[in-house]
Formats: structure tokens, sequence, C-alpha cells
């Protein structure tokens, strides 16, 4: 039996209902709090700004995958917090999500900060590694950057 289609979702801070922010709070905290037993100041402030752009898959009305793109100084974006509900992985969802990501940040410079075992995930979607390793909360990180693809 196929699974419910997804539903792909876009918003700015000042759009999201206070319904879907929770719903988009609680998929970050449950994996990047709880799973990965990292207790961080998940709410940094970057939600709110004008120029963050929140994108989330859901199914049947569930949030299933979710990112979120910051508008960096220099008209560089940052994609951070990628996440995928445990019982919706293993779907291809994370390489959805990235590509509708990378399909609004357009040929803008891109960064992210990859936890190192996701390195080859990220490169295949043109990301490539930008410097050194490091630690960050108990995981190793890579940081990762896909370049201008205009120029």
């Amino acid at each position: 039996m196929p699974s419910p289609p997804l539903d792909v979702r876009v918003a700015a801070f000042a759009d999201l209902d206070a319904r879907t922010f929770h719903d988009l709070l609680r998929l970050r905290i449950d994996v990047f709090v709880v799973e990965q037993a990292c207790p961080y100041p998940e709410l940094d402030g970057r939600d709110v700004e004008p120029g963050t752009r929140h994108v989330w898959l859901t199914r049947d009305g569930d949030v299933v995958a979710y990112l979120r793109i910051l508008a960096d100084p220099g008209g560089v974006a940052r994609i951070g917090r990628v996440v995928v509900a445990p019982a919706a992985r293993g779907g291809g969802l994370a390489g959805r999500l990235m590509t509708e990501a990378l399909a609004l940040v357009g040929d803008r410079p891109c960064v992210l900060e990859a936890q190192t075992h996701l390195v080859d995930f990220y490169a295949r979607h043109g990301f490539t590694v930008s410097g050194a390793d490091y630690v960050e909360d108990g995981i190793p990180h890579t940081p990762m950057r896909r370049v201008d693809r205009a120029g």
C-alpha cells in the first residue's frame, strides 16, 4: 500500500501559526535534544529573523521532516536543523527536503554544519568540506559549502 502523499511547506516565522511552530519545535527537540542526548539552547533566536525560512514536509497533517534556511551576511544561505522524524526515516525524506531547500536558495552560496557521519549525504547535494572537523555538544561536525552556482 503506497504512503500518503507528502506536502511541502515553506514559511517565514511571521506566517507560522502557533500549532505549526509547536510541531516543528517538538520534532527538533525530540531528535536533537532528547534522542541525541544533547541539552543545548534549541531556541537560539534565529527562527524569528525576517530572512529565515522554515521548510517542512507533512504527511497526513503530521510534520515528518524539517529544516531552516538562515540569511547569513553577504547573501549566504545557511541550512540547519535538518531533521527527519524517527518513524519516517529511510524513505528519502531528507533528500527531498534538501532538494526543496536548494531550489529556494537558488544560485546563492550556501553553507551548513554537517554532522560528520552525514558528509557524504550533503556531498550528493553539491556541498564540499570547507574546514576542519570539530565537536559541538559531543557530536562531530564538518563545515561544508556549496559555491555560487551562477559563477
